[in-house]
């Protein structure tokens, strides 16, 4: 869609789209005389009042919504709930603001510490902000901001789209979505991709687009035209045809032109999740998030807990094979019961595994739930540990498992060192699988929830290929899998890549899981292994994957 008048960003939400945009109304500043509360107790039990009724919007929207924008939305209710911001908006009225100043001072000062705490709380900055423009619209008796009524199909524009906004988007009027900020792992891509509305973040002026512009958006690529011309929107149109036709003939175990199999997994991290993607065409689970039977909780759950829900899970997927993520907890997703204190930097801090040599009764009895739910069902289940960066801590964990009498036993690369020694580290497991959002993260050295280093974070750099390539190496020397359960499983085109490097599983959110079929079936396994070689040889991201793309088979490159 090259033009003079297009515009680029990160397109996380493959698809492509025609139509007017809409800009989604933007939040209400706290006026900046707003006069100091006469009477600070009354002013204390209306914003009470108001955040109260904040939350309970959030939960009227998470009871209509699916499993992944419940759970966010679920969240977000609780923050608004936080007797700790009530008390934070009492000390900005005590200091002499008003009362939509203090809510929004206090929201603030929450903010800078989840992003300093880094990870998951950094990942609920966009969340908590959400909860204070609302609020702080009800206080001064404002349209709230978020998406106007659309009176025909429309493309969104926005600096941020909140998940409160998202969760609730109909497919049928939001034909895509373009945001400022966010970036491929933000709720907006998650919640968009899961509802196959073609989204592009990180693009430059896109609140600057006025009303009604025309515009074409390639979720895909995250190339956007303003005001395309009737040959461009034929395209677009026969485009979305094409991939409609080709995607829906799909179908089966995952595998090359020439029967190499790669299976095609999904990603879950709640029952609903579970349930919904085994009604899909997936080969099972290649990552089962426990960590949400843990979170926002004041008490660890039960081992009763515990083994209702992973039956539960296992039951849904029959004889299907379902990789389960040990407690990915930490300094960076903070537990009630288990509260390690601050950390410096939490990212490299006791997170994951850590946790778990920390406080190995929370692992242990999550290895005895599994274990009966394994007996109870007979299933398929693959155990993992998070964060592990030794041979050392990947032994440690087999044996743990191995205790309970599971049998089998993997570990997630996510650290550098454990791919650059993974032939030691598969040497005291049965299989791994590459978390490529975290292992750009500690590569590039770029916070992933950064926006503005998305192109250090891309899943093409050759970096991090290198760095896949040597984590499947340590595989074949011991004859054992390495899947990918990050992003990057979910990119066509990438996909083909790392099958050429010799990974054997990808695990998505199932919406990607026709786009991979696809790819690989047009492909022979020497095919992606010169591709993977090609990319490799690249200066940079954007050249990795221009290369492959100029050699990828005609009818893919088609539809993407």
């Amino acid at each position: 869609m090259a033009d003079i008048q297009s515009k680029h960003g990160i397109g996380v939400s493959p698809g492509t789209a025609v139509g007017p945009v809409v800009q989604v109304r933007p939040p209400v500043r706290p006026p900046a005389d707003e006069a100091p509360a006469a009477d600070m107790a009354e002013a204390g039990a209306r914003v009470r009042a108001v955040l109260e009724s904040v939350a309970a919007t959030l939960e009227e929207r998470a009871a209509g919504a699916d499993a992944t924008a419940q759970q966010i939305l679920t969240a977000t209710a609780m923050m608004a709930r936080d007797p700790g911001l009530a008390g934070a908006v009492d000390t900005q009225l005590a200091a002499g603001r008003g009362p939509a100043t203090a809510v929004d001072a206090a929201v603030e000062e929450y903010c800078a510490m989840f992003a300093a705490a880094g990870g998951y709380l950094a990942e609920r900055v966009t969340d908590l902000r959400d909860v204070r423009d609302r609020a702080v619209a009800r206080v001064l008796g404002v349209p709230e901001p978020g998406v106007p009524h659309l009176s025909e199909p429309s493309v969104l524009a926005a600096h941020d789209l909140a998940p409160a906004e998202t969760s609730v988007l109909d497919p049928a009027t939001v034909l895509a979505i373009l945001t400022e900020s966010g970036g491929p792992t933000s709720h907006t891509a998650i919640l968009a991709a899961q509802m196959g509305i073609p989204a592009v973040v990180q693009l430059p002026g896109a609140v600057d687009i006025p009303a009604g512009t025309r515009v074409a958006v390639d979720g895909g690529t995250g190339e956007v035209v303003l005001e395309p011309d009737e040959g461009l929107q034929h395209e677009l149109a026969a485009k979305a045809e094409r991939r409609a036709v080709a995607l829906s003939a799909t179908k089966g175990p995952g595998m090359t032109s020439d029967q190499h199999p790669v299976a095609l997994l999904a990603n879950i991290g709640r029952l609903e999740d579970a349930v919904r993607a085994a009604a899909e065409d997936v080969e099972g689970v290649g990552l089962f998030r426990t960590e949400f039977l843990f979170l926002e909780r004041d008490t660890a759950p039960t081992v009763e807990e515990q083994t209702q829900t992973y039956t539960a899970v296992l039951e849904a997927f029959g004889s299907r094979r379902v990789v389960v993520r040990t407690l990915d907890a930490g300094a960076d997703k903070p537990l009630a019961f288990a509260d390690l204190g601050p950390e410096e930097n939490p990212a490299l801090g006791r997170r994951g595994l850590r946790m778990s040599a920390l406080r190995p009764d929370l692992l242990d009895t999550q290895l005895q739930a599994l274990a009966a739910a394994a007996r109870a069902t007979g299933a398929d289940i693959r155990v993992m540990a998070p964060m592990v960066a030794t041979a050392d801590e990947a032994a440690w964990f087999a044996r743990r498992v191995r205790e309970h009498g599971l049998p089998s036993v993997g570990v997630m690369i996510e650290v550098p060192a454990a791919a650059l020694r993974s032939r030691h580290v598969m040497a005291e497991v049965d299989f791994a699988s590459l978390g490529t959002n975290d292992l750009a993260q500690y590569a590039l050295a770029a916070d992933r929830l950064q926006g503005e280093l998305a192109d250090l974070l891309d899943p093409w750099q050759p970096g991090l290929l290198d760095l896949v390539a040597a984590a499947c190496e340590g595989g074949r020397v011991h004859g054992k899998p390495v899947g990918v359960c990050g992003e990057a499983a979910g990119d066509p085109l990438l996909a083909l890549v790392l099958a050429g490097l010799g990974v054997s599983s990808l695990s998505m959110a199932p919406s990607r899981v026709p786009a991979v079929r696809l790819a690989l079936s047009l492909h022979e396994l020497a095919v992606c292994a010169s591709l993977a070689e090609r990319a490799r040889g690249a200066r940079s991201a954007e050249e990795a994957r221009a290369v492959v793309a100029e050699l990828a088979h005609p009818d893919l490159l088609a539809i993407l």
